[in-house]
């Protein structure tokens, strides 16, 4: 039996009901506000009675409303994504790396402190170093507190002042990073980076970080990414970890598009 089967006969119960017990045409059994009280009672306990002896009917129905919900978000973030295009692909100050001149453009909202970015670090790695053709870039997006927010600035600080070969580095010792992040932390990779500690405070606090970190709030909360790693691969919106497999299906469907 097919499976929308029991759907189409609950289908087909609700207008026999609503027939009988309107004494109506076909075309006029669904007016419940047509029926007597009584009618409406009889009618409520025979849907009642169906669904309680077939309640495989109200699973494929919550189905069916999540895949027009999922449908619906879909077009929702493809819209998203459009309207915020120069934001999210080209600002002027994110990290751009991989292939840039890739096929398929990956963005992740990121903080370092997020055990889902780290797990997803390795991930993605593994993504664009075997996939070969993929653009990545990185958007600070600090939202697990003061911590978060000082590893931003310094990664963001380190880019500006030292491009972006050392924020990468920066970037991938601050993402494996088990132990707190603090300013020693900071001046130790600064150091090791042989930049100025001075010259890397003063921008950490500067007019241009605190202004790039207020455009990935804004853009995070418009793309309706509330927490950490959040993605826009293609045309499309992730929130939350993908695993590899799983990224590799995404990734090949765009290409297909």
């Amino acid at each position: 039996m097919p499976a929308f089967a029991p759907l189409s006969r609950l289908k087909s119960l609700l207008v026999a009901s609503a027939c009988v017990l309107s004494l109506g045409t076909p075309g006029q059994a669904l007016e419940l506000d047509q029926m007597t009280v009584q009618q409406q009672s009889q009618f409520g306990q025979a849907v009642r009675a169906y669904l309680l002896e077939n309640p495989e009917v109200l699973m494929e129905a919550i189905a069916v409303l999540e895949q027009r919900k999922s449908a619906a978000q879909a077009m929702s973030d493809e819209d998203l994504v459009k309207a915020n295009a120069l934001a999210l692909f080209d600002d002027g100050y994110s990290w751009v790396g991989g292939n840039v001149n890739g096929d398929v453009t990956i963005v992740e909202f990121m903080d370092y402190r997020c055990g889902y970015c780290k797990k997803a670090h390795a991930d993605v790695t593994e993504l664009v170093e075997s996939d070969g053709n993929i653009r990545l870039i990185y958007k600070e997006f600090p939202v697990l507190g003061p911590e978060s927010v000082l590893a931003a600035r310094f990664a963001m600080a380190v880019k500006s002042l030292a491009g972006d070969a050392a924020y990468k580095e920066v970037h991938d010792a601050l993402i494996t990073l088990r132990g707190q992040m603090s300013q020693a932390t900071f001046d130790s990779l600064a150091k090791d980076l042989s930049l100025d500690l001075a010259a890397v405070q003063s921008e950490m606090n500067s007019d241009a970080v605190t202004a790039a970190l207020a455009q990935n709030q804004t853009l995070a909360s418009t793309l309706q990414i509330q927490g950490t790693p959040g993605f826009v691969l293609g045309s499309g919106i992730l929130r939350g970890y993908v695993p590899l497999d799983a990224m590799r299906e995404i990734v090949a469907e765009v290409r297909g598009k």
